[in-house]
């Protein structure tokens, strides 16, 4: 079995240095640019460079992140950032739109392509799409359960697709990808790297929770050996923007659990004292969701961290012997000293002095072999050494120490060149928004909903956990698929019944979600799930069979307007937008099966923010409705309103009012279409 990696943050040098002189197996970074901690103080080109050698010549990996949403006018800027940082000798890069992964397949057919946490993979349908895509790796939600693990990691595995686990770190109450809500409150978004943490606020749920969208932080360390069982590839911990000590503890922590190390060090107290927010969870790790999950971040956590940052120094104070060498030196009479290093990869050969002949005492192969051991300050040791010596000679210390220092320098000259790339140009694409009106597609929450109106629309969108038999014959409708599953036999055989239905099209927002609904048979139309910022995410879908595309709400409205057109385009024009998709309800302290319709969340504002739970996970509603009837929308095929706890009356006067294209009744918001997102 492989061994598995362990995965350290990197937000600056000093965190470089602290993990890997603690141990770490790989790290991974960011650029000031296109990546999820865009507050970090990250890396430049240069002294991304002067890190990677760093790493390469130790023996870690180094893998950048460029995982945010990239518009159409940044495709340029980041994939040229994507090539400079491939010269620089990179691993892999970590990226979350599909678009710019398209891309850089493209432009770096040789750069392995890692699919972020921000892709919201949960489920082993997904795993087909992100073959055909070319990615060699995937980094799951951390929402996963033992269970899900396990039967990913076997298909994975069978796919030759490599797998990532988050086991330390914050946990976002949203699932990553799925998020709108600090892009919504504040027009920093989460998806595009600068997440504000709204959800570590007060927000108090209807029945009394407190700050009921703070999670503890993760930490499932203890079961390391059980995930490498399971065929786990990496360890990843979460945390670019803390401090060296934060990752240095972490690591070691892991190097501990993997080991079994019998010097414990108090290592899960450690943890807890240089940073936690009351405590850890293992949660859906083992399958147990519910209030013990949450937690925030308290004086006495604070207090406890200042208490252990100057014992954690010990642990990254001095350089990590972790290069394995296989050395053979001659020292033989008449001819110059030779020593031959190699690390079963790299060659190396050094001259030095010719012996002198010994007047008093000659060498002998101990004391030879003392002195080539010693490289202590430097990355590595020797596995063997090999002495070839003539009798009655002898060298100087110095020459010998001058000699195996210059061996050493040698061979890490090697470690760290940079091998030579291909680098392929790309097509830029374009769109236009020259259409008419978009066409008219609401989405209903149940059937309740579907009036005589709502039933003359050009589609009904209805959820998979509708009853289909209730659904009238002759409406023009599509199943809206679940961001968030759970149970894919119980999906596809939901999707059976409405195909035998009639009911042909999917709105499928993740990779899961489309993979089975295209097993069955279905058109698919790429929801807002997707995230689909640009035009080479549309040119994906696209090329993936998609009948349609739904743009990202992020988007300015005339960025949106012109996205590549080579497939019809639409728009949420109306309704209240989920800002989060979570696994562990807000409102209910186990599962979100069998509880109340009226739920809520109120901000330190008052503000009250529906929530709604379906197919065993809860999504928490914008506090308003988007309201565009009286804005231009010409440029996109088709609109969609989002109906979620509107009556039927009030259905009714929202698709008159649309007609007419008349300004708001109520309170509303235009969304992102206008303000765009940082």
């Amino acid at each position: 079995m492989k061994k598995p990696e362990i995965l350290a943050p990197v937000g600056n040098r000093e965190m470089l240095t602290a993990a890997v002189f603690a141990g770490a197996d790989a790290v991974y970074l960011g650029l000031d640019s296109f990546n999820a901690r865009r507050n970090a103080k990250n890396f430049t080109t240069e002294s991304l460079r002067e890190a990677v050698e760093f790493c390469h010549v130790r023996g870690v990996k180094v893998y950048l992140t460029m995982n945010t949403l990239v518009s159409d006018k940044e495709m340029e800027q980041a994939v040229e950032m994507t090539v400079a940082a491939a010269k620089c000798g990179i691993d892999g890069i970590i990226t979350a739109d599909i678009g710019f992964a398209k891309v850089i397949r493209q432009v770096l057919p040789q750069l392995p392509l890692h699919a972020s946490t921000q892709m919201t993979v949960h489920s082993v349908a997904a795993i087909p799409a992100l073959k055909r895509m070319g990615f060699s790796r995937v980094v799951v939600s951390r929402e996963m359960n033992k269970k899900e693990l396990k039967e990913f990691c076997a298909v994975a595995k069978a796919e030759n697709i490599e797998v990532e686990v988050f086991v330390h770190g914050a946990l976002c109450m949203s699932m990553s990808g799925q998020c709108l809500l600090s892009a919504m409150l504040g027009g920093r978004s989460g998806n595009r790297g600068l997440c504000a943490g709204p959800c570590r606020l007060p927000f108090k749920s209807h029945n009394g929770n407190e700050y009921a969208l703070s999670l503890k932080d993760l930490s499932i360390i203890p079961y390391l050996n059980e995930l490498k069982e399971m065929g786990v590839a990496s360890f990843k911990i979460e945390g670019r923007m803390k401090r060296p000590e934060y990752v240095a503890a972490a690591v070691h922590s892991c190097r501990n659990s993997l080991d079994k190390s019998d010097k414990e060090d108090n290592r899960e107290h450690l943890l807890e004292n240089v940073f936690s927010r009351s405590g850890f969870t293992d949660g859906y790790y083992n399958n147990n969701l519910g209030k013990d999950m949450f937690g925030i971040r308290t004086k006495e956590d604070v207090a406890a961290s200042s208490k252990v940052i100057a014992a954690i120094h010990d642990l990254y104070r001095n350089e990590n012997q972790r290069v394995a060498l296989f050395g053979k030196i001659q020292i033989k009479e008449g001819e110059c000293v030779k020593l031959d290093i190699n690390d079963g990869k790299n060659f190396v050969s050094v001259l030095g002095d010719i012996p002198e002949i010994a007047t008093n005492r000659a060498d002998d192969k101990q004391t030879v072999e003392q002195r080539l051991l010693k490289t202590g300050g430097t990355p590595y040791y020797f596995k063997s050494i090999e002495i070839d010596l003539d009798d009655n000679l002898c060298l100087k210390a110095s020459t010998l120490n001058a000699l195996r220092r210059e061996a050493l320098n040698q061979i890490s000259i090697k470690r760290a060149r940079t091998p030579i790339i291909d680098v392929n140009g790309f097509e830029k694409i374009s769109g236009s928004s020259n259409k008419n009106l978009p066409k008219r597609v609401v989405r209903i929450e149940n059937l309740s909903q579907l009036t005589e109106r709502v039933e003359k629309s050009d589609l009904v969108i209805i959820p998979i956990s509708v009853d289909e038999n209730q659904i009238p014959n002759g409406i023009m409708a599509a199943v809206e698929m679940p961001r968030g599953i759970s149970n894919e036999s119980a999906i596809k055989n939901r999707l059976v019944s409405f195909k035998e239905k009639g009911i042909t099209t999917a709105f499928c927002g993740t990779l899961a979600s489309a993979e089975l609904a295209r097993q069955e048979g279905f058109e698919i139309v790429s929801d807002f799930g997707f995230n689909i910022y640009n035009s080479y995410s549309a040119d994906y879908h696209l090329k993936s069979g998609a009948k349609a595309v739904v743009v990202s709400p992020e988007l300015l409205l005339n960025d949106a307007k012109q996205l590549s057109d080579l497939l019809p385009k639409g728009i949420i024009s109306y309704g209240r937008l989920p800002l989060m998709l979570t696994r562990n309800c807000p409102v209910k302290e186990k599962t979100c099966e069998g509880c109340s319709k009226d739920k809520f969340l109120i901000d330190r504002m008052g503000v009250r923010f529906p929530v709604r739970c379906q197919n065993g996970y809860a999504e928490l509603l914008n506090s308003r409705v988007i309201w565009l009837a009286d804005k231009d929308r010409k440029g996109f095929d088709f609109e969609i309103l989002y109906f979620t706890d509107e009556t039927p009356e009030r259905i009714d006067r929202v698709l008159d009012l649309y007609k007419d294209n008349a300004k708001p009744d109520s309170e509303y918001t235009r969304g992102l279409y206008f303000r765009g997102v940082e």
